[in-house]
């Protein structure tokens, strides 16, 4: 009789190891996931406010560069992008 609880109990750790791997697959993918989604927003911010905040200079107009927008842009992108620098560590 105890071969048969050894391998019942052999049974149950290697599903519990299976299960404690698969649960790491998927907080590796969630990990991942966020911080692509704040590198992603990253992107958008400097893309918005920074480029965006730019083509004044580029362009024939007579509006004066902002330079408000400007370094809200940069922080915003630099805190995003180190956020997302942070998940994945």
């Amino acid at each position: 009789m105890p071969m048969i609880d050894e391998q019942i109990i052999m049974g149950k750790w290697s599903e519990q190891v299976e299960q404690r791997k698969e649960m790491q697959a998927k907080n590796n993918t969630r990990k991942e996931k966020l911080a692509g989604f704040f590198f992603d927003l990253a992107k958008l911010c400097f893309g918005g406010l920074v480029l965006g905040n730019l083509t004044p200079l580029f362009i024939a107009s007579d509006s004066s560069l902002k330079w408000e927008g400007l370094i809200c842009g940069v922080i915003a992108t630099y805190l995003l992008a180190f956020s997302a620098n942070r998940i994945l560590k």
